[in-house]
């Protein structure tokens, strides 16, 4: 799980370190090139300056290098949502794979954090591509010998308009804190009849809330240790039931594929819409059809 911010919030991405990267075998085997991605990254020139994205703040990555939490997602008002890390750090489990014997087509996990779907994927014989915003993720998906790139599903990505399953898992359908937004994103990113599959809040619930990672330590005066001495700094996010998702998806034209529980956990998948793409999508598909294959050195760096 991990949030994901327009180019301007994301750091750049590490480069390959050679050619049979995990991340140059999922994207070309799919033909998910990085043509797209090499060409219009977040380090190219004219691009934004970079800053730190927030699940890069210290409670997360020393959450997912210890493979534990605690964890949580804190309101200004106090709420907190526990983040369930265990789970996260281990191998997926049998409410994961419902979702992902579903997967169609080369798949993108969006938020993939440290790595468990992305590797079991693999292990299913399905070309996959994790993104996410924290190195630390990032790191700990590549050493599960998955394919991962430091990427915001805002940013220019490989195979634009060319998946076939979107994965949106770990409560991921809150990125960006504007679920139509992203389901516009996604729906740019799917190849037609692509399936998105989203995990929702077991809750009717459709909210939009600024919060901000707490590992719930206590200061020295017995309160909870202010965001700075954290590293820490509200960013948005949704909580999505799936109610409310579906009646996202029908205005944004998605079709519903299947909804199911599994595990007190709850899931929908939709058919991406039939609809005219965006200008800068339908450009650089035509670029990227007609590319040279890629190699590590073409990468973004």
């Amino acid at each position: 799980m991990s949030t994901t911010v327009p180019s301007s919030g994301l750091a750049t991405p590490a480069p390959a370190d050679h050619a049979g990267s995990p991340e140059a075998r999922a994207a070309a085997a799919g033909g998910a090139d990085v043509h797209e991605a090499a060409a219009g990254g977040a380090d190219a020139p004219g691009a934004p300056p970079v800053r730190a994205a927030p699940w890069e703040a210290d409670p997360y990555a020393n959450a997912l290098r210890t493979g534990r939490g605690p964890l949580f997602l804190r309101r200004s008002d106090g709420w907190l949502l526990p983040l369930d890390v265990e789970r996260w750090c281990s191998d997926a489990g049998s409410a994961d794979l419902s979702a992902l014997h579903r997967c169609e087509g080369p798949v993108l996990d969006i938020g993939c954090g440290p790595g468990r779907l992305v590797a079991e994927l693999a292990s299913l014989g399905h070309r996959a591509l994790g993104i996410d915003v924290s190195e630390a993720a990032v790191a700990r998906t590549r050493g599960l010998g998955g394919a991962a790139l430091l990427r915001s599903v805002f940013d220019p990505l490989p195979g634009e308009g060319r998946w076939g399953t979107l994965l949106l898992l770990d409560g991921n359908i809150g990125i960006g804190g504007d679920p139509a937004a992203l389901l516009g994103r996604a729906a740019d990113l799917l190849g037609v009849g692509g399936l998105l599959i989203a995990e929702t809040a077991p809750v009717d619930v459709d909210e939009r809330v600024r919060v901000r990672l707490d590992d719930g330590r206590i200061g020295t005066d017995g309160r909870t240790a202010p965001a700075a001495v954290r590293g820490t700094e509200p960013f948005p996010w949704a909580r999505i039931g799936t109610p409310a998702l579906l009646r996202h998806a029908r205005a944004g034209g998605w079709l519903t594929a299947d909804q199911w529980g599994a595990e007190g956990r709850t899931f929908v998948s939709l058919r991406r819409p039939v609809r005219e793409r965006s200008a800068r999508t339908s450009s650089q598909s035509a670029e990227s059809a007609n590319s040279t294959p890629v190699i590590s050195s073409q990468l973004p760096k």
